[in-house]
């Protein structure tokens, strides 16, 4: 092996060595995998010790995995060999630029970037729930390497909080919280950052053994989402690919669907009740199917005409349909506006807890409603077997 590989190498284990180390990248990358771009390296602290945690860039995704680092070591060396032309390695006493040509090695050492290591706690005082340096928050770009949240992802950073802190008090509401356990299921869940943060917050600040599920139909996505929880050594979180009208839920305390659009939401209200969830948390959107039918009644007829006042009234009412219908199978519910974020416009938020018995008499409203502005179905209502009946 080249003596300026070695040498780097060498560094690499010195600063893990004194505490010196700040992170690594691998780039320039000239081997056989057509679609491995880079890979970066930063030590974390999981449940099971100190790990080195390897973040894969690919053209079209990221894998994270973490090694002892011992293993580490041996992983650098691989890599070295197999392809990466360009490695930077940053310590809080020098940095290190290894190039490699197809002939010979050059290494360059030069003052460091960085003269503090990157912080492990950050702004709890400032009553967020969720950790921004989070290790899934870095990996999943919310958050920097120095564990600060990047200015793009504000918005959303406002929202993971601001989810984890409505279910919390469900399940302080629910009767769960002195359970011990809770089961969870995310559906739709996209990249995962709401399904990461529920499970950071309930296992390690509330002392609960979370089982948590992700469910998307994006392959890649859940891939993704599967490699950055085992890095992390979430053992009760896990994603697998799937569509909320075919997945298989089991019987979850908790059951989420934010991402579902139009009757999506009520595939997922419905798998939620059938299934005796506890709690059911959505964020409905694309109200097609009831605007597709609304026929206003006469009263309202010259209100309604107007295009932007209907497809309001077809949103006031899916939603207040679906509010109504699961109170009628013993849930309290409650609709408010949720936190948008850069790229989505506020939606409502329909919040269930199951609190009594099921009412008869809810259903027959919810049926006179619909049969009041001309919608003869629904898919929520076909699903709990409630039909449009004259006023």
């Amino acid at each position: 092996m080249n003596e300026r590989i070695t040498e780097f190498i060498r560094a690499f284990a010195d600063a893990l060595e004194a505490g010196t180390f700040v992170k690594l990248t691998l780039g320039n990358y000239k081997g056989t995998d057509e679609h491995l771009q880079k890979i970066f390296l930063r030590r974390i602290t999981t449940r099971k010790g100190e790990r080195m945690l390897f973040q894969y860039r690919y053209d079209m995704r990221d894998l994270v995995k973490n090694y002892e680092l011992g293993e580490a070591r041996e992983r650098l060396e691989k890599y070295l060999l197999s392809g990466f032309r360009n490695s930077h390695l940053f310590t809080t006493e020098n940095d290190f630029q290894l190039d490699i040509g197809k002939r010979n090695a050059r290494l360059n050492k030069g003052k460091p970037t960085f003269r503090k290591l990157p912080q492990k706690h950050h702004d709890r005082e400032k009553h967020h729930l969720i950790d921004p340096g989070s290790e899934y928050l870095r990996a999943l770009g919310v958050s920097s390497e120095d564990g600060k949240i990047r200015a793009d992802q504000r918005d959303k950073w406002k929202q993971i909080n601001k989810f984890v802190e409505v279910v919390d008090g469900l399940i302080e509401r629910s009767g769960l919280m002195g359970k011990g356990e809770i089961s969870a299921v995310d559906m739709g869940c996209g990249k995962g950052y709401l399904t990461f943060a529920l499970y950071d917050h309930l296992v390690n600040n509330r002392g609960i053994a979370a089982t948590i599920t992700g469910i998307d139909r994006r392959a890649d996505l859940m891939e993704t989402c599967e490699s950055i929880a085992k890095a992390c050594d979430f053992e009760g979180l896990n994603f697998r690919v799937g569509d909320i009208a075919g997945a298989e839920v089991g019987s979850p305390d908790i059951l989420i669907a934010l991402h579902a659009c139009d009757t999506a939401t009520d595939d997922a209200l419905a798998k939620g009740v059938a299934a005796g969830a506890t709690v059911i948390v959505a964020a409905p959107c694309c109200h097609q199917q009831v605007r597709k039918q609304l026929r206003p009644p006469a009263e309202l007829a010259e209100i309604l005409k107007h295009p932007v006042l209907l497809e309001r009234t077809a949103e006031t009412l899916t939603d207040g349909l679906r509010s109504m219908l699961l109170e009628s199978r013993g849930y309290a519910t409650k609709l408010f506006e949720f936190v948008a974020t850069e790229h989505t416009p506020k939606n409502n938020m329909l919040v269930a807890v199951k609190e009594r018995e099921p009412d008869a008499e809810m259903a027959d409203a919810a049926a006179e409603l619909m049969a009041r502005y001309g919608i003869t179905e629904q898919r929520l209502a076909t699903e709990l077997s409630v039909q449009a009946i004259s006023a």
